[in-house]
């Protein structure tokens, strides 16, 4: 290790005399202002110059906090010229130092002590420790103890899943840890409506973004949706993506685009502004310049959502399919979010696959046989998942045939053993089920989960209130189909007096209450946000009810303010009145009731409103409540949903196709032709029985078993709870606002308000804004709470506060007195605290086999290791804080011993630094990435000859990050991160 430079601190025998014009010193107050210049020293009082912040102090000779600086024969300095030297020898002359150095080129030269750099910064242990600038006893630990959580952090079996504001369902955890530990991942996500897809594919941006696995993301959606996920994003994520439009882009520096302009003319990329972009496909597709600018930005991965709108036939693909096709041409990972497989025919499904690997999905027809000789591999696993599958195994010969020719040889020859062996282990079973959904069909680019597979989900029930129909409306002629459904707009500006829904409303809602005699709450949606602001103001100024509005006219801020009103546990709106948005994005399900004002034309909209209560993590029954006239085409309208597509009481997965097949009949029914109404909803009610039935008959249960393993997906979850330790964090935190200056006080039972304090101890705090923010350390309360952000250790605050303690020299000195019976007084100690330095891409993720690693020394003045005799809890609970010029003055005096006891530590810290089985950190570390690595790669490749969706790329990528990673790891050394200096009394 290069020596420090020779520091002495200013003891109160200097006098005036000591301090000469061009001296360097260093103030221990402010180390940041680099090497101070005296000016001139009298009257008890000294001048210095900063050059390196461009200021001066004046000092009392008496006090003042300024500690000398002398290099060493041996330093290294660098000079005002930007020239590195090496010091041969030093003389002093009236007071100043001339420094013989040796140059780069051999030769040698003289330097002034007043020519030296003023930017220099004395900000390594060895630095601060002999310039004085020690730190509090609390900051020391602060730093040691986030050493420690960083250290676990990088153990974790779960990274970039902790941060994520979202229920820990299985099914969606175990697709982002399955998807997001690969490289460049090109997949199709297809849940059912409900399960979350968004949220999945949040986690595995999440979960890259976090691993440094990409950097650079692009999100294509429909114009609609622009708005959903921005907020999902950032609400869930704390994922900030921009919005792209024409007009962000023309608001922007770019400049005109101008056709025919030459590269070097070319006006700035707006995609490339940004790591996180989010647009619109439409916006795209209408702009080809902005296409080509998308094109030529770069990004590591895109995700596009409703993909199913990518309308495809086999040579003459849509406009918004050829646009995503070539982005996804050039960025390495895709993740589509789409419809079930199902609903999209074959001809649709083999679309988006070959979106997402075009060499391989490259022919309908081929696709066409493949698809057809899954049959017997499903019916297989279908015999392996029945009751008697055992038995059948012992004595079945087919079945065992079968097995042999998918799996082969060896694979049914271990059955066999396992079998005779374990003749009643259900565990066999479940191996070869995997084995042969690993092996074979789509399962590895495709994810889609059912409700059927999925358990939680809570009963829906339909309460109907038929009402007068108003004398306005059953008298009027020729009614647009919008008036009909929505009649509030044509009643007039009294509507709310004459419209019996809201007189039902208003008379409903006092009566209903939960179990204990409160007022139960209510979700109210209508289309449109006038209707959600007018019945609003009605029930809370006329009739006393608390109710909040929730629409597209607010701002995000009064949106939020009003989901939290109606979230809290104490004071709280029974009543949140949303528009159409209130169906989109957000979660009601600590909710049961949902009051729909009106009812939508779209199934799929329909099924947003009830999802936002039906959810998993509903607690009760969910009751939909529909006041309607009781004739018409509200009347008509509801009989379609209840009695043609049983849409209120479960999902209807093919509510979008028979509403498609049976359009021009239903909307001629709700203009007023009655004649064929019975028919109609005979008619909707076959055809969705059929639908229903060739979707269950179409079922691939390969499919779904390789979208969540049910014992791997309980693992994750397991790992993910007992890595979150909120108390920990909590604790920790708290720790890091007190040291930082940051205000914070109680808000709530689990919940703080943060403000910046007026003696903030940095400049900026990560993640902090001006105006303050409430937060929560539990996933539960964040959950019910959107206003609240969720604390985690992946939050960026958290790793924030983390990056700035660590990577700077916060709290890495101390000096303390000990008292200790069994030591002898006046005995000098020296704690220090050693890192393994290992620079390298995050893209690596270099702490999956060389996590953070420290290592403790104590030695005293002989060199004698006292590591375990004296432990941090001796430190920490018998250390006292020492007056600095005290402290100062022991550690000039100490200096040469101090020298001495540092190399004795570094002399020791290599056997501290053994691994369990006797090798060194590094040597350990090497064998299990080289081991884990070929696994992997020996895994894919065993799969890659039975089943082609294993992609080159991914096998490729293991072999070139183990030459990167074996490189990195050879190179760490160890450097010291603290160290602390004790006095025995």
């Amino acid at each position: 290790m290069i020596p420090a430079p020779q520091i002495h601190p200013l003891g109160s025998y200097l006098k005036a005399n000591h301090f000469k014009p061009g001296q360097r010193w260093i103030s221990s107050a402010e180390p940041e202002a680099g090497l101070g210049i005296i000016i001139q020293s009298q009257n008890r009082r000294v001048e210095v110059s900063f050059p390196a912040i461009g200021e001066t102090r004046v000092y009392a000779v008496d006090n003042a906090p300024l500690n000398r600086i002398q290099y060493r024969e041996g330093d290294s300095i660098h000079t005002n010229d930007g020239e590195r030297l090496k010091v041969l020898e030093l003389t002093e002359e009236a007071g100043r130092i001339f420094y013989l150095c040796e140059t780069q080129s051999g030769g040698k030269t003289i330097v002034d002590e007043l020519d030296l750099d003023s930017f220099v910064h004395f900000n390594t242990p060895l630095d601060k420790l002999y310039s004085g600038q020690l730190d509090s006893p609390s900051r020391y630990r602060l730093r040691r103890q986030t050493l420690e959580y960083q250290r676990q952090l990088h153990q974790i079996r779960t990274p970039g899943l902790l941060g994520a504001r979202a229920q820990l369902l299985p099914h969606q955890f175990y697709i982002a840890s399955e998807v997001a530990a690969r490289h460049a991942p090109r997949v199709l996500l297809a849940d059912e409506v409900g399960l979350g897809k968004t949220i999945e594919a949040g986690l595995i941006l999440h979960q890259q973004l976090v691993t440094g696995r990409v950097s650079r993301v692009l999100i294509v959606v429909p114009e609609s949706l622009i708005h959903q996920w921005l907020v999902e994003m950032l609400r869930r994520f704390n994922l900030m993506f921009s919005i792209l439009d024409e007009k962000n882009c023309r608001n922007s520096r770019e400049g005109e685009w101008l056709p025919g302009k030459t590269s070097q003319d070319r006006p700035d990329n707006p995609f490339e502004r940004a790591q996180l972009v989010l647009c619109s496909l439409s916006f795209l597709v209408a702009n080809p310049e902005r296409q080509q600018q998308a094109h030529e930005a770069g990004w590591d991965v895109m995700v596009v959502d409703e993909a199913h709108h990518l309308h495809w036939e086999d040579g003459r693909p849509s406009e918004e399919y050829q646009c995503i096709e070539t982005l996804a041409a050039e960025i390495p990972g895709l993740i589509l979010l789409t419809a079930t497989p199902e609903q999209l025919g074959l001809e649709g499904h083999f679309a988006r696959l070959k979106l997402l690997d075009p060499a391989r999905y490259s022919s309908l027809e081929n696709f066409r046989r493949e698809e057809s000789s899954y049959h017997q591999v499903r019916q297989l696993v279908e015999d392996l998942l029945a009751h008697n599958a055992l038995d059948s195994l012992r004595s079945d010969t087919r079945l065992l045939s079968q097995l042999n020719a998918y799996l082969g040889d060896a694979v049914t020859r271990k059955l066999r053993e396992d079998l005779d062996a374990a003749p009643d282990h259900q565990q066999i079973v479940e191996e070869v089920v995997q084995s042969l959904v690993d092996r074979h069909g789509t399962g590895r680019v495709l994810f889609r989960n059912t409700r059927e597979g999925v358990a939680g989900f809570p009963r829906r029930q339909l309460n109907r209130y038929p009402l007068s129909t108003p004398q306005k409306l059953a008298e009027a002629q020729s009614l647009p189909l919008e008036h009909r459904l929505r009649p509030e707009q044509m009643l007039g500006e009294d509507w709310l007096n004459e419209d019996p829904r809201v007189g039902w409303l208003a008379g409903w809602l006092p009566g209903l209450r939960d179990s204990d005699g409160k007022a139960d709450k209510v979700l109210i949606i209508c289309a449109s946000a006038d209707t959600a602001s007018e019945l609003e103001s009605y029930l809370s100024l006329r009739r006393g009810i608390r109710a909040a509005a929730f629409h597209e006219g607010m701002s995000l801020v009064q949106r939020d303010r009003a989901a939290a009103y109606f979230a809290d546990d104490e004071e709280f709106a029974q009543v949140l009145i949303c528009s159409e948005i209130g169906s989109e994005g957000r979660n009601f399900q600590f909710v049961r009731h949902l009051v729909l004002f009106d009812l939508p034309l779209n199934p799929d909209l329909l099924e947003q409103r009830i999802g936002r209560l039906d959810r998993i993590g509903q607690q009760h029954d969910i009751q939909i409540h529909v006041p309607h006239y009781d004739s018409g085409a509200q009347k008509f309208l509801l009989d379609w949903y209840q009695d043609g597509l049983n849409a209120f009481e479960r999902v209807c997965p093919i509510g979008g196709p028979v509403f498609d097949h049976l359009k021009e009949e239903l909307l001629a029914v709700l203009a007023g032709d009655c004649t064929g109404a019975a028919d109609l909803l005979v008619k909707a009610r076959k055809l969705a029985g059929d639908m229903l039935v060739d979707l269950q008959r179409g079922r691939d249960r390969l499919l779904e078993l390789s979208s969540c393993n049910s014992r791997r997906a309980q693992d994750i979850i397991q790992a993910v709870r007992e890595a979150e330790n909120p108390q920990a964090l909590a604790d920790y935190m708290e720790n890091v606002f007190d040291q930082f200056g940051v205000e914070h006080s109680h808000h709530s039972a689990d919940a703080l308000v943060l403000h910046p304090g007026d003696h903030m101890q940095c400049e900026s705090f990560p993640g902090l804004p001006e105006d303050g923010m409430t937060i929560t350390y539990q996933r539960d309360k964040a959950l019910g709470r959107e206003d609240m952000h969720f604390l985690s250790w992946e939050h960026p605050m958290v790793t924030g506060v983390m990056d700035m303690i660590l990577s700077g020299d916060f709290g890495n000195v101390n000096f303390c007195t000990l008292k200790l019976p069994p030591l002898k007084q006046g005995s000098l100690f020296l704690e220090a605290i050693f890192s393994l330095h290992c620079p390298a891409p995050k893209s690596l993720q270099l702490h999956r086999f060389l996590p953070l690693t420290s290592r403790r020394v104590v030695v005293d003045a002989t060199g004698r290791d006292f590591t375990a005799a004296l432990t941090v809890e001796h430190f920490d609970k018998l250390g006292k804080k020492v007056e600095l010029t005290t402290a100062q003055k022991v550690i000039r005096h100490a200096r040469p011993q101090l020298d001495q006891m540092i190399e004795h530590c570094e002399r020791l810290i290599p056997l501290q630094a053994l691994a369990e089985n006797g090798e060194s950190v590094v040597d350990a570390a090497l064998k299990n990435m080289e081991k884990s690595l070929h696994n992997e790669w020996e895994r894919l490749n065993s799969l890659a000859r039975v089943n082609p969706n294993i992609r080159q790329q991914e096998l490729d990528y293991l072999v070139e990050q183990s030459h990167m990673l074996r490189e990195a790891i050879a190179s760490a050394s160890w450097r010291i991160e603290a160290l602390r200096v004790a006095v025995t009394l």
